[in-house]
């Protein structure tokens, strides 16, 4: 296994110019650094059929989102994505990943839901999990009017999103709704108890874009010194006692990520446990790819399969 060349050069370039480490900044600083990253990694101005910023009413207050439509949408109901941001928990936004929604958007030919819910550390585990799953819920009895199709929602998310995905199929199970017909989880996050278990945190920890460290720090920030709720699954999916009834899922991991051992392990839990998951690892990829279509071919053509996988889902 090798990096992919475009991969190999973009770190080299990277390590020239080193981005200054987030726990040693001010927290808006992390936030503008990554929002800056963001811009010059993916694709800039993606058309896309008609976007609106909106409210939903959640637990603790609105949560902001925005809507996208796919070109040619028209006003029929429209399958739908309810889709939450990576970011460790502590950085990202709708900006953030608002090129990498129109791309879904358009290739699946679904109305994208993206929720900015309520980051750490100033609003601790579970605020985030619990706002995505209130907005997911709001979608299902908005969705007339909406104009999406109630009984094609889908879920997804790339690494803490990608948790958070999962962990609101985890919740609608439990709480018999609202109905979710797919999963899209893009290396995401799966285990907060046991880190040193995973190879590939230890393996690809340092040099690969996404450091251990960072994800200590994340994992610190979201918890918020509540480490005994680290094994609730609704902080770490993969120890759910129960995998079983769950939305059908796609599971994509990067072959330098040092989340990729868990993306593995919670595909192979879901099958396990009567769940379909396919499970997809692109070996020359780093975390966070499917934000770098802008400099990636590989990423591009991730974010289609992806978007086909998910169409295909929603069409059943």
């Amino acid at each position: 296994m090798s990096l992919d060349p475009q991969v190999e050069a973009l770190l080299a370039q990277l390590s020239e110019n080193p981005a200054p480490k987030l726990w040693d900044i001010p927290l808006a600083d992390a936030r503008a650094t990554y929002d800056g990253m963001a811009a010059v990694l993916d694709l800039p101005d993606v058309p896309i059929g008609k976007t609106e910023d909106i409210v939903i009413p959640g637990p603790a207050g609105d949560i902001p989102a925005r809507i996208y439509t796919p070109v040619a949408g028209g006003g029929a109901a429209l399958p739908c994505l309810v889709f939450f941001h990576g970011g460790g928990f502590v950085i990202g936004g709708l900006g953030t990943h608002d090129a990498l929604c129109r791309t879904l958007a358009n290739e699946a030919g679904v109305r994208v839901v993206a929720v900015d819910y309520r980051l750490a550390p100033e609003h601790a585990y579970p605020a985030a999990a619990e706002d995505c799953y209130a907005a997911t819920a709001w979608v299902e009895q908005n969705a007339g009017d909406l104009g999406i199709d109630p009984n094609a929602i889908a879920v997804g998310g790339d690494s803490a999103g990608g948790n958070l995905a999962a962990v609101v199929a985890l919740m609608a199970r439990t709480k018999k709704g609202p109905q979710i017909a797919f999963q899209l989880l893009i290396y995401p996050t799966t285990d907060f108890t046991d880190a040193e278990q995973w190879g590939s945190r230890t393996q690809f920890g340092e040099g690969y874009f996404l450091e251990k460290e960072t994800m200590r720090w994340f994992e610190s920030q979201y918890m918020g010194g509540n480490d005994a709720a680290r094994s609730e699954e609704t902080a770490s999916p993969l120890g759910a006692r129960d995998l079983s009834g769950l939305p059908p899922a796609y599971v994509i991991t990067a072959g330098f990520d040092p989340l990729r051992d868990e993306g593995k392990a919670y595909a192979d839990a879901l099958n396990a446990a009567g769940t379909k998951a396919e499970y997809i690892d692109y070996p020359g990829m780093i975390h966070g790819f499917f934000n770098m279509q802008g400099v990636l071919d590989v990423a591009r053509d991730a974010v289609k399969v992806a978007a086909a996988k998910l169409a295909a889902a929603l069409a059943d």
